[in-house]
């Protein structure tokens, strides 16, 4: 039976109802994975920043490290273990629960404010859409409601569920696809505003696209600086 036979006194139905069958036959991704951290919003916003910060006063003052060699030292873990919380792990003694939260302990809104562009571009998806951070699921969410996303991601893959890996270890990609129930990396796509990730991601089997506000060369499939670019990219593959 066609489409206009199913419609036949609301033509205008049928025509929307046949672009979005027409869109999901082009669409040949499954699952798409997003960073959340400067890749939600923008870095100019300046929430990753106060994060950081309040890393380097958690290492001194409650991890006992001198102020001049936190820099040095964070920069070490994070090329080595891939953030700064899986090197102190692997180094010192810390509880994980309390970093997560005093790092993470800041006013949201005083930082972030919902983009209706963003939240028009994923709610068009027809595809599985997930959050993949290497903060925690309760940053996270704060995140996502700070943003008015919340409603839209199946699920949080988050830097606990992914222990002891992390992006852009090649086994934080195949724990975030299992637990996305995806055994085909060539059907998931990830986004991240880190070269490194995205460059994990390709050579994982996923489609890999470095979200930046302005172009940058890497080693991406696809670089996106316009959330309104970002089904055309999709649909292109």
């Amino acid at each position: 039976m066609g489409i206009a036979r199913l419609y036949p006194s609301r033509p205008q139905i049928a025509l929307q109802f046949a672009g979005w069958v027409l869109y999901n036959l082009r669409m040949r991704f499954t699952t798409v994975f997003f960073d959340l951290d400067d890749t939600l919003y923008p870095p100019s916003a300046g929430l990753w920043h106060a994060i950081k910060e309040r890393m380097n006063i958690y290492m001194r003052d409650r991890m006992g490290f001198p102020a001049e060699q936190i820099p040095r030292i964070r920069e070490k873990y994070f090329l080595q273990y891939g953030t700064t919380l899986r090197g102190l792990q692997a180094n010192h003694e810390i509880d994980v629960e309390d970093f997560l939260a005093f790092v993470h302990d800041l006013p949201l809104k005083d930082y972030l404010i919902p983009n209706p562009i963003l939240r028009s571009v994923i709610a068009s998806l027809p595809t599985r859409n997930l959050i993949f951070t290497n903060a925690d699921r309760r940053h996270a969410e704060r995140v996502l409601t700070a943003l008015d996303l919340n409603d839209l991601f199946e699920t949080i893959v988050d830097v606990n569920a992914i222990a002891p890996y992390c992006k852009p270890m090649p086994e934080s990609f195949q724990i975030a696809m299992r637990l996305a129930g995806e055994s085909d990396p060539s059907k998931c796509v990830m986004i991240d505003d880190i070269h490194r990730t995205t460059t994990a991601a390709s050579k994982a089997g996923l489609f890999s696209i470095l979200y930046s506000e302005s172009y940058s060369n890497s080693s991406a499939d696809a670089h996106l600086t316009d959330w309104n670019d970002l089904k055309g990219i999709l649909e292109r593959q």
